[in-house]
């Protein structure tokens, strides 16, 4: 992937997984030759938020053999975004997405291949296993509607487990419905300064790292978007998170690999199983 950099954390050897982080939940994870695309939001503005670091991402960003779709909120199923995809591009989002979001059938009229998931279900893409799995977040369509779709997290299994957790909160028994994962994708952060019910902040995020015990973690769902003029007012809140984690997790997990990318930077983690 030559759009992006290379961390100079690199794994030497070990199991050839790569994660490029290109803002807010947006991540690329290439396993087995296989390319998959988180929650793609392209845009340099979305509603009151403005992509406030980084670039947008290139158009290589946007190549992938499938893409996760971990809840239908407007910054993880952005629509313009999913409509940059190339036909042919395999969609897994959850169950009950095409009732609630009907604009979801232009994409298949574009090409795409739409599949609902559901927690447990699982799937192959060229030989790579995704299974979703369960999230503690609203997984309705704003404004909200009648329509109800779970949020899911996606684990992600070709020659290592990677674990893509979409937005969600620390919940009983996640450790064990996440099962045994290599590398962490985990949201610390938010578009604004106040995270209610179903989010992740940097310390609780570190919880969550203790718990899965994965060799590796990059921090994701910060540092990107934030309200028109609030990061003026409050910086701290929009720069601090990926900091504040690594910090955390140097305590709750220390043998993680914790591994905080800039925008449009890439890593091989390095993993042995």
């Amino acid at each position: 992937m030559d759009s992006g950099m290379d961390s100079a954390a690199d794994g030497e050897g070990g199991v050839p997984v790569e994660v490029t982080w290109w803002g807010h939940a947006t991540c690329t994870v290439e396993d087995s030759g296989v390319r998959f695309l988180t929650d793609p939001l392209f845009a340099r503005r979305l509603a009151h938020l403005r992509r406030r670091r980084g670039a947008p991402p290139p158009a290589e960003a946007a190549r992938a053999e499938a893409v996760l779709v971990s809840h239908l909120h407007a910054d993880h199923l952005h629509l313009p975004s999913l409509a940059r995809l190339a036909p042919g591009t395999r969609l897994l989002l959850p169950s009950g997405a095409p009732r609630a979001v009907p604009a979801l059938r232009r994409l298949v009229e574009r090409g795409l291949r739409l599949t609902e998931l559901a927690p447990g279900d699982e799937v192959s893409v060229e030989g790579v296993t995704v299974r979703a799995v369960p999230a503690l977040h609203d997984g309705r369509r704003l404004p909200f509607g009648p329509h109800r779709s779970p949020a899911l997290g996606y684990v992600v299994e070709g020659e290592a487990r990677t674990y893509f957790a979409g937005d969600t909160d620390l919940f009983d028994g996640m450790a064990e419905a996440v099962g045994a994962v290599d590398v962490a994708l985990l949201p610390v952060g938010g578009w604004g300064p106040f995270l209610g019910h179903g989010h992740l902040d940097a310390a609780r995020a570190a919880e969550v790292l203790a718990d899965l015990s994965p060799a590796a973690a990059v921090p994701v769902h910060y540092g990107t978007y934030w309200p028109i003029g609030m990061d003026a007012v409050r910086p701290h809140e929009f720069h601090a998170p990926g900091d504040e984690f690594v910090r955390h997790a140097s305590r709750l997990a220390p043998k993680v690999a914790v591994h905080l990318l800039a925008h449009g930077e890439r890593v091989r983690p390095e993993v042995a199983r």
